[in-house]
């Protein structure tokens, strides 16, 4: 039994030697000196030829496949880092350009203001619990030559008093705060009041004290410093009137002016330091 094992895998050895040489020998014959064998052996190795190739192509097309995947993947990953950084650069920009326009504006309203300014950066905002700015302070203070009750601007329009000084600081009193007071003009009729901040936390308002019942006033109408009292400048746009009413009995009209201040937004100002006084002895005192 063991004689006939040893003889079975001797025989198997030799056929696996020889058949490929035959098969090799059939494949590499001229067509002319192809014999019976050889065709036999040619009919035979064609399915497996056939099916080495079928092999090979799906082998091939699956490497392909994965080669070009990890390509595309490697790709995207750098359009993907490309566009970041593209995107982080555009961000930049737009934000040196809103810069530059914002430094355009102040510099524009120095031009057009009469007297000597002081550029001031906010750099603190007192908010209320509705999100809404009742206080900033700037980055400018008594060791600047700014005192309580110099009026503060934007390109925007009036900010508001200087409220306090302390060393290089200043607070700032919004024209919507309760005691702000400031002579106001309605541009279109030439009506005049005091405008008053409501000092209410929740939105930004203000109305106009004093104006006579038959003083023409529409929603829209622009309000401007009048200049009167010498206090503030005249012709600073302080809001826009956004509510009338007029009672059936009484002098005057209740008109409601909102600021064209985005006050959540500011981030320059200018101080007007020439012809401002204080306003009370209270910020005397402060001060």
């Amino acid at each position: 039994m063991s004689y006939f094992r040893r003889f079975r895998d001797a025989a198997i050895s030799v056929a696996l030697l020889i058949v490929p040489f035959l098969f090799l020998s059939a494949n590499l014959s001229e067509p002319d000196d192809t014999s019976v064998v050889d065709q036999g052996f040619l009919q035979l190795s064609a399915p497996v030829q056939y099916l080495a190739a079928e092999t090979a192509d799906a082998v091939s097309g699956v490497v392909e496949e994965y080669v070009y995947l990890v390509d595309v993947k490697r790709d995207n990953e750098r359009l993907r880092l490309d566009a970041a950084r593209l995107e982080e650069e555009n961000r930049l920009l737009r934000m040196e350009a809103r810069e530059n326009q914002r430094l355009r504006d102040l510099l524009a309203l120095r031009e057009r203001l009469r007297g000597d300014t002081i550029a001031a950066r906010v750099i603190g905002k007192e908010i209320s619990p509705y999100f809404r700015v009742v206080r900033l302070r700037l980055d400018r203070g008594a060791r600047d030559r700014v005192r309580a009750g110099m009026p503060v601007v934007s390109a925007q329009g009036l900010v508001g008093q200087v409220r306090r000084t302390f060393g290089r600081h200043a607070d700032v009193r919004l024209t919507v705060d309760r005691e702000s007071a400031v002579d106001v003009i309605v541009q279109r009729t030439g009506a005049r009041g005091v405008l008053r901040g409501t000092g209410e936390s929740d939105r930004y308002a203000a109305r106009i004290q004093y104006l006579q019942r038959d003083d023409e006033i529409e929603v829209g109408d622009e309000v401007y410093t009048s200049g009167l009292g010498r206090r503030f400048p005249a012709s600073i746009l302080v809001g826009r009137v956004s509510r009338v009413e007029r009672a059936e009995f009484g002098l005057y009209q209740e008109v409601e002016v909102t600021p064209t201040v985005d006050f959540s937004g500011l981030e320059q100002v200018l101080v007007l330091t020439e012809g401002a006084r204080d306003t009370s002895q209270d910020e005397r005192d402060e001060e």
